[in-house]
C-alpha cells in the first residue's frame, strides 16, 4: 500500500518482504486549472519533471530533464516531455535504474518546473509517486501531493538519498521559480 507523504517526510526503499529495491520511477501528473463560464481550460501548462544528480560535496554530477532524456551513465531515464498534461495517470515519468546509479552519486533531487510560466495557482491535481517499476506489475510506494498553490513556477518535489547498501526517499515540496532545471540549481542544491 502507498504512502501519502508530507513535507520532510521520510520512506525507506526496501522491499517489506526484505531486500532492496533496484528499479523505480517518479511519475508526474497534472492538470491546468478549469476557468471560464464552462470550466474549459484557459491554456495547456507544460509542467517538466527534471532530476539533478549530485555527489557527496553537493556538487551536480548530472542532469536529466526534456533536453537532456538520460543520465551520461544511463542509470537515468526520462521517458519524454508531454507539453499539456493531458490524459490520465502519469504525464512525465523518470526512470530510476537504482544499482547502476554510479557510487559517487549520492543524492537525486526531482524538480517539477513550469516550462510555460504559468504559476501554481494555475495548476490542479499535481502529484508525484514513487513506483517500484522491477516486477511485471509496477506498486505504487509513496505518492506526494503538490498541493502548494501560489506564485511559484516551480517545486522541489523529493530527493532520493543513499542510506547504506539502499536508499531512502524524502520530500521536499519547496516552492522555488524558474522555467527549467538550469534556472533551479542554486534552489535544488539547497536541499542536498
Amino acid at each position: 500500500m502507498a504512502v501519502s507523504l508530507t513535507k520532510g517526510q521520510k520512506l525507506s526503499l526496501s522491499k517489506s518482504g526484505g531486500g532492496e529495491l533496484t528499479r523505480v520511477f517518479m511519475g508526474l501528473g497534472w492538470d491546468a486549472v478549469a476557468k471560464g463560464l464552462f470550466r474549459k481550460k484557459a491554456v495547456d501548462i507544460d509542467l517538466d519533471a527534471s532530476v539533478l544528480l549530485f555527489d557527496a560535496r553537493g556538487k551536480v554530477v548530472d542532469e536529466v530533464w526534456f533536453q537532456q532524456l538520460r543520465s551520461k551513465d544511463g542509470s537515468v531515464t526520462h521517458t519524454g516531455d508531454n507539453l499539456t498534461g493531458e490524459g490520465e495517470g502519469d504525464d512525465e515519468v523518470v526512470y530510476v535504474d537504482l544499482p547502476a546509479v554510479p557510487a559517487a552519486v549520492t543524492t537525486l533531487v526531482f524538480v517539477v518546473s513550469s516550462f510555460t510560466g504559468q504559476d501554481f495557482s494555475q495548476v490542479q491535481n499535481a502529484v508525484c509517486r514513487l513506483v517500484d517499476a522491477a516486477g511485471p506489475t509496477p506498486v505504487e510506494l509513496a505518492r506526494y501531493a503538490l498541493s502548494d498553490a501560489g506564485p511559484h513556477t516551480a517545486q522541489v518535489m523529493a530527493k532520493l538519498t543513499r542510506e547504506g547498501s539502499g536508499w531512502a526517499m524524502t520530500a521536499i515540496g519547496a516552492p522555488a521559480n524558474g522555467r527549467h532545471i538550469r534556472d533551479l540549481r542554486d534552489a535544488v542544491a539547497a536541499h542536498v
